[in-house]
């Protein structure tokens, strides 16, 4: 069976399962072939369709059952929830960590002076680093949560997968990750799996994990027993929304296509964009030319286009500086940034806003320099980088 547009959602344990189950209705089941059994399922309150498996710990049988997932579904996205460890003190119980990377810590090779790492990872890509931004921004996710809950903090980091259930912090394989894996956020065993099933099928990833202990001495069975099920949730409704969020924003979607800044594309008839009465918006990229659209019919709408040039892209700008600014405070807190990478990048952003205040070409020319500048000082974190590189393209192309 292939199903459009659905998304996969694999988790470990059964706490982990039950609680992604409770997110969906009308569930059906499926069993392949080969026996594994998976449950497809309505999103609550949306028209989204999520495909729900359990792999068992370890990355092997996760990469296993993620690829049988991906063969038979063909989904936008493949997403992972569950619990993990926390590896830095300021992360706590309870909060939510999403992989911005993933790492393969036991990835290595014995030599006769010792163990050698060689590190293997996947970072977070580009679309699902935005949709996770949106989901935290939005804060809609915090309503799939159990009535009364706490809304956890949600914080973006790399995530160490390997095969150990790590309940120490000054254990060898501890002290490995530690030296070898240093910015590692939280720690677990099924990431690696995932994401290279992912890669394998050109496919969006996201590892999200509710902490659920600190992976050091003060793991036991009570312990667990008290944080696990919060934490399963916790993942499980953010996992579920940026599910959402990923098959919403398909660019298969019909809903997308108005979006798009490329207008040679088709658009393909009002029906696609929700029938009659509605107002289609396009920014042109460019300050002469055809804007061209192909359409069965479009009445009783309107349709709206506009271009960057003459009236200043004030408006734009702003948005973009705005981005800017949200993505640096985000990647900050998240311990992608430095503390003086940040003041650097901050200064810069601000001289750019204050250029940005004033009218006229001459200050949007200078805004191009701190804005260059900003670039080069968070050029190292991919998100910022591609937002600030958008950033000055426009400026430019206001100038």
């Amino acid at each position: 069976m292939t199903e459009p547009r659905v998304a996969v959602v694999l988790t470990a344990l059964d706490i982990e399962y039950k609680a992604v189950r409770e997110h969906l209705a009308d569930l059906e089941t499926e069993r392949l072939e080969s026996g594994t059994r998976y449950e497809i399922g309505t999103v609550r309150g949306t028209n989204c369709r999520v495909v729900i498996g359990q792999t068992g710990a370890g990355n092997k049988a996760a990469a296993i059952l993620a690829e049988r997932a991906i063969s038979n579904y063909k989904p936008v996205a493949l997403l992972f929830s569950g619990v993990g460890g926390a590896l830095r003190d300021s992360i706590q119980p309870g909060d939510v960590v999403v992989g911005s990377k993933i790492y393969a810590y036991q990835s290595a090779a014995g030599e006769d002076d010792g163990l050698k790492a060689r590190p293997e990872s996947w970072k977070l890509g580009h679309r699902v680093s935005e949709a996770v931004r949106e989901t935290i921004r939005q804060g809609e996710w915090a309503k799939r949560l159990a009535a009364g809950s706490r809304v956890p903090s949600v914080k973006c980091g790399p995530v160490a997968a390997g095969e150990v259930v790590q309940k120490s912090r000054i254990s060898y394989e501890a002290r490995w990750v530690k030296q070898h894996y240093n910015d590692a956020a939280a720690i677990e065993m099924e990431g690696a799996g995932i994401a290279e099933a992912g890669h394998l099928n050109d496919l969006p990833v996201a590892v999200v994990r509710g902490i659920s202990d600190r992976a050091d001495g003060d793991k036991t069975v009570s312990n667990d027993d008290h944080w696990q099920p919060l934490a399963a949730g916790y993942a499980a409704a953010f996992a579920i929304e940026l599910a959402v969020q990923l098959i919403e924003g398909d660019p298969d979607k019909a809903s997308n296509v108005g979006r798009r800044s490329n207008l040679s594309e088709d658009v393909a008839g009002h029906e696609r964009f929700g029938g009659r009465g509605n107002t289609f918006n396009f920014n042109s990229n460019s300050n002469s030319g055809t804007v061209g659209m192909q359409a069965t019919t479009i009445s009783g709408g309107t349709v709206n286009v506009s271009t960057p040039g003459g009236g200043g892209g004030g408006a734009d700008t702003d948005a973009l500086l705005a981005e800017l600014r949200t993505l640096l405070e985000h990647h900050h807190q998240a311990g992608d940034v430095d503390g003086d990478t940040y003041e650097a990048a901050h200064r810069q952003l601000e001289a750019a806003e204050s250029m940005a205040a004033q009218d006229g070409q001459g200050s949007r020319s200078k805004m191009l320099l701190p804005l260059k500048m900003f670039s080069a000082a968070v050029s190292d974190v991919t998100a910022i980088a591609a937002k600030a590189a958008e950033a000055v393209n426009h400026v430019k192309g206001l100038l």
